[in-house]
């Protein structure tokens, strides 16, 4: 724990110098699928937790899908904590999720220790986590209002989601961009903001990639509505018309857009229509992205960047004139607010977990595949130019990452909802 800032060192404390290096709080990534248990072939929380020690993050919560079980029941969340206990090496937390019928376990996730609740309005791409309807949200949220817990949601609906152009080139980007178009996305922001307005659940919308949705958070916010909303590292800095032929690395959904789109979005983080920035790392085995035909609409959907998204932030950041401070309030402060833990996570003060990153926003280094701890270092930010190094990373002032090196320490701790 943090017991003063800017005081004098009592006498007999060991003095860490980092001279002119910034010592700045741990990342908090409240977007990560793990994978674990089920799909540790994919990630786990071993490999994961070493990916973001090494990138700066000291606090990670784990999203309810990818793993088997999906995290839709008390028990699957316990089967989860047993699988990350003693492995992770950074401090983790725990979103359960809203799948069709599942309104009767929400409160018993909640009891066991989730933060919150994820959906999606959109087919997931795993077959035990279906999407939602209208009508289930409408049953589920009021569950949640009434326990003082947040919904997150993936915002596309599928009725907008177009089928693929038979006659078009599959490994073209366009293609794929074609089928998620923004139209989608809107409608299903549009709903989630009624159903909010109406139910009074807390909503959180989580990798929003079409800036034309900020006006419409903006204005419900206006309202009193209580909705939130994130971007990731991947829309602010890569762009439609870069994306390569056959780079199926590069798809995700809600897809990358257009470079005036990714304008957009900075500027939803300078006024506030975005609350923060998660990394949304999700990674699968390199078999799954079909780079041998190329096909973006066979292609698994998800970037890898857990261990990146500091740097890959920063760079466009400091490029388009933010600074350090900024980062912290989009990358530390804004995801432990949405978590839950904004009285222990996100600061350097008095009374915070000693979460500490030691980092030198001047260096600059190339992204290299076997310098990446994930458990498959396939990213579309191999071969890029980046600011930032971590040069060492603390968890509640236990050193977990030092210049390269990993000490023998694995002290992350599961974060559960309602304990201090």
């Amino acid at each position: 724990m943090i017991v003063a800032v800017n005081a004098p060192v009592p006498t007999g404390t060991e003095v860490v110098d980092v001279g002119s290096l910034v010592v700045m709080p741990g990342i908090v990534d409240s977007h990560v699928h793990v994978n674990d248990p089920g799909r540790t072939d994919w990630e786990g929380f071993e490999s994961a937790g070493r990916a973001a020690a090494a990138g700066g993050v000291t606090t990670l919560v784990d999203m309810p899908l990818n793993s088997t079980p999906a995290t839709t029941s008390a028990s699957a969340l316990k089967a989860k904590v047993a699988a990350a206990q003693g492995r992770c090496r950074v401090d983790f937390g725990l979103w359960g999720g809203v799948v069709p019928g599942n309104s009767g376990e929400l409160e018993a996730l909640l009891d066991a220790g989730a933060l919150a609740c994820k959906c999606f309005l959109a087919p997931s791409g795993i077959d035990d986590f279906p999407h939602v309807n209208e009508a289930e949200l409408r049953i589920a949220m009021p569950v949640l209002a009434r326990r003082g817990a947040g919904l997150l949601a993936h915002a596309e609906l599928p009725g907008l989601i177009r089928p693929t152009d038979p006659e078009a080139d599959p490994s073209d980007y366009t293609t794929f961009l074609a089928t998620r178009p923004r139209e989608a996305e809107l409608e299903a922001i549009s709903l989630l903001i009624r159903l909010s307005a109406e139910t009074r659940c807390a909503v959180h919308i989580v990798h929003v990639s079409a800036a034309e949705a900020l006006p419409l958070i903006a204005e419900a916010r206006r309202a009193g509505t209580p909705i939130t909303a994130e971007t990731c590292p991947h829309y602010l800095t890569l762009a439609a018309e870069d994306v390569p032929r056959g780079g199926t690395h590069f798809k995700c959904a809600p897809p990358i857009r257009e470079r005036a789109n990714r304008d957009g979005l900075w500027s939803g983080l300078a006024d506030g229509s975005l609350d923060l920035i998660a990394s949304d790392h999700s990674p699968c085995p390199p078999d799954l992205k079909v780079l041998g035909s190329g096909s973006f609409i066979d292609a698994w959907g998800g970037i890898s960047s857990l261990q990146l998204s500091l740097r890959v932030a920063w760079t466009e950041a400091a490029r388009r004139g933010y600074d350090l401070p900024q980062i912290v309030r989009w990358m530390c402060e804004g995801p432990a607010r949405l978590a839950g833990l904004a009285h222990r996570k996100g600061r350097l003060a008095e009374g915070y977990d000693a979460d500490l990153v030691i980092f030198d926003p001047d260096a600059e280094a190339t992204v290299e595949a076997g310098q990446l701890f994930h458990r498959h270092p396939l990213t579309p930010y191999e071969g890029s130019r980046l600011r930032g190094r971590v040069v060492a990373t603390y968890v509640r002032g236990i050193l977990v990452f030092d210049d390269g090196a990993f000490p023998e320490a694995c002290p992350g701790r599961w974060l559960k909802r309602g304990e201090a």
